[in-house]
């Protein structure tokens, strides 16, 4: 049984996604403002949260954020009856993980729901076979706790950020395009936000480059993506 958190205003369509979330086998959590949501979200654990972008209290945006300043990881759906191309991105930017557009379908918001199960399934069928400690040229992440170091110093990413440089340290030396990148980190349904994976490779690279502009670590090959420095001493 999955525990999802729904958190939006309107009680008709809280109960309506409660009620299909149901014949998924899940147990749901109502929540009607932001200020109760991340309060539920900070003191319970959730396989996913339904969070609308507009709510009383604290935006969606604002709960994504704090959210995402916790150590643990909770995949997160974003409800938004904005349209425009920059609220879109900046729902992805604040970490989410994907965004359904009201007026939605039920069934398209269950498919992605369902994604969002499998990703996480798989996710963690996949970290279970890996070493928990990757080491290369001074850089440690630590699998299990989701922690990063470089040459002992702690530095803190963000949910995203540390799956993207987990991506590319189970494969050092593999090119990865934008669009790769942005399937397998950020999941399906986010063709031609390429600009999304830029902005992150930049952070990405000011937090753990000596110097981000000359880096060491997450190499640009022209033309095609991104790359870990496979030259690096593991």
């Amino acid at each position: 049984m999955k525990n999802v958190l729904i958190v939006e205003d309107h009680e008709d369509i809280a109960r309506l996604i409660k009620m299909h979330l149901a014949d998924l086998d899940c147990n749901v959590v109502l929540a009607n403002n932001g200020l109760d949501g991340l309060k539920q979200a900070e003191t319970q654990s959730f396989d996913l949260i339904i969070l609308d972008l507009m709510l009383p209290g604290m935006d969606g945006l604002e709960v994504c954020r704090r959210i995402r300043k916790q150590s643990f990881y909770t995949p997160i759906v974003m409800l938004t009856s904005k349209s425009a191309e920059l609220d879109r991105v900046l729902v992805l930017e604040v970490g989410a993980d994907d965004y359904v557009t009201k007026p939605f379908s039920i069934r398209e918001l269950i498919a992605r729901v369902k994604a969002q199960f499998r990703r996480g399934d798989a996710t963690g069928g996949m970290e279970d076979t890996l070493n928990s400690i990757l080491n290369y040229g001074g850089l440690c992440i630590n699998t299990e706790n989701r922690t990063v170091s470089i040459d002992e110093r702690r530095v803190d990413l963000t949910a995203k950020e540390f799956d993207l440089l987990l991506q590319f340290l189970n494969h050092p030396g593999r090119v990865y395009s934008r669009a790769q990148l942005l399937d397998m980190v950020w999941g399906y349904g986010h063709e031609g936000y390429e600009h999304t994976v830029n902005s992150h490779i930049n952070r990405l690279r000011g937090k753990i480059e000596k110097d981000p502009a000359q880096p060491e670590y997450i190499l640009t090959v022209w033309g095609v993506g991104y790359k870990f420095n496979d030259a690096l001493s593991a």
